[in-house]
């Protein structure tokens, strides 16, 4: 009997920590295709990469979400930085590194 109860225990914290590390993270919302109000510039986010086209090719990045700050690749040892001012299901407001504000909608 208590082995059994101890083996219940271990595959019901074992379930709890798969579904934990299975589960979507906070930025549902942020992923998906952008563009701005200009239509000069799109921006489509994945589950892991960054993809920024504007009048150029497409630049496909690894990021990482922090807080409200988008990190991309590392230029040196500085990653690039885009923090998100504005986030709802069809509005997103993002600050460029050189202090540009530029809003996409979905």
């Amino acid at each position: 009997m208590k082995t059994t109860l101890l083996v219940f225990v271990h595959v019901i914290s074992a379930l709890v920590l798969i579904s934990a590390a299975c589960s979507e993270t906070g930025n549902s919302k942020l992923k998906g295709k952008w563009r701005s109000h200009d239509g000069s510039t799109r921006l489509e986010i994945t589950g892991k990469q960054f993809i920024l086209s504007e009048q150029t090719e497409p630049v496909a990045e690894d990021y990482f979400v922090k807080g409200d700050t988008i990190f991309t690749s590392f230029e040196g040892s500085v990653p690039t930085k885009f923090v998100i001012q504005q986030l709802d299901a069809k509005n997103l407001k993002l600050l460029y590194p050189d202090s540009v504000s530029v809003a996409f909608v979905r």
